[in-house]
């Protein structure tokens, strides 16, 4: 028999092997908060959705095997990569991709339709997730950016490379691996090159090239709400010098603050997109100035408060509930 919860209840929407999430969620009974946690991928064979509008957004259930949740009292969601809706095998295509864009439509868009805190909409952290898009808004908000090219001209690349008096660097414009057919899967990291090794292969795909920032140590930012966990990370390792995610075993962790000006610009960043959690990597110069490379709306927090114990965890669990950003 399925257990009601009461009002006020968060949602935790993630895959349940996820230790991530598990400590969002530890957090949130430590403070005896009604949650009800699932993964979109048991909907819609293993959930139910029940919405109804009139006056209000959305009034309804949505219910799976143990517990049941009522829209209207659903205070906020904590949303962390679930996998996607599952429809019946049954269903043969085209009417299988058709059920499954159904589902995700109905159980996604009835709860964007809530007045409730997302941590954070998925489809707003799309958006935010964008190079393109994250640089020019940094500057504006008055972070400094490294000197950027977009390109898929392996001659405008070449010419761009001689006008900076320095080392550039490749790195890929999103994130995700490489996913070979044998199930291999290998990070694309960002490289050091030779400008004179560009070559036609270029215009293949967009490819991002950028300044080589001059550091003395790497910053990893992670903002919830207007609450900041900032951490130097350092390392002794020729390629974590390039891209510290290249050699985690080199890598040492240190708390520190970031200076108002980075905490203004990263807060104006994050309002500009209507989000309540943001991962920003920084270089910090040898003059000690802080440099945006990006920013990863969804990105990984865990490692970092376990090498360190910034309370992040908390801070997420704190704003769900509704108390100090």
């Amino acid at each position: 028999m399925s257990n009601h919860l009461d009002s006020g209840a968060v949602l935790v929407i993630a895959e349940q092997l996820d230790p991530t999430a598990d400590l969002v969620v530890d957090e949130l009974a430590a403070r005896k908060l009604p949650m009800m946690r699932f993964d979109m991928g048991d909907f819609p064979q293993h959930m139910s959705l029940t919405a109804e509008h009139a006056v209000a957004p959305w009034a309804g259930i949505l219910a799976d095997e143990h517990r049941t949740v009522r829209l209207e009292e659903v205070r906020a969601v904590y949303y962390r990569r679930p996998r996607l809706p599952q429809v019946a095998e049954t269903l043969t295509e085209p009417h299988r991709s058709w059920a499954a864009d159904q589902a995700l439509a109905g159980l996604l868009g009835t709860l964007y339709a809530l007045p409730i805190t997302w941590v954070n909409r998925p489809d707003v952290d799309g958006i935010a997730s964008h190079k393109p898009g994250q640089l020019p808004l940094a500057a504006a908000c008055g972070l400094r950016t490294p000197r950027t090219l977009i390109t898929t001209d392996p001659e405008a690349a070449r010419a761009w490379c001689k006008t900076i008096d320095g080392p550039v660097v490749c790195k890929p414009l999103m994130g995700g691996p490489l996913n070979y057919p044998d199930g291999r899967r290998n990070r694309v990291l960002t490289n050091l090159i030779d400008p004179a090794d560009i070559d036609d292969t270029v215009a293949l795909t967009a490819h991002l090239f950028q300044e080589w920032i001059p550091k003395q140590h790497e910053v990893r930012l992670t903002v919830v709400g207007t609450r900041m966990f900032a951490a130097e990370i350092h390392t002794n390792s020729d390629i974590g010098r390039i891209d510290w995610r290249g050699d985690y075993d080199s890598l040492q962790y240190k708390p520190c603050s970031a200076p108002e000006p980075v905490r203004q610009g990263v807060l104006g960043w994050l309002r500009h997109f209507g989000l309540n959690f943001g991962a920003f990597d920084f270089a910090v110069t040898p003059t000690g100035e802080w440099v945006m490379f990006e920013c990863n709306p969804s990105g990984q927090w865990s490692w970092i408060q376990g090498k360190t114990g910034l309370p992040i965890a908390e801070a997420i669990a704190d704003l769900l509930v509704g108390g100090t950003t």
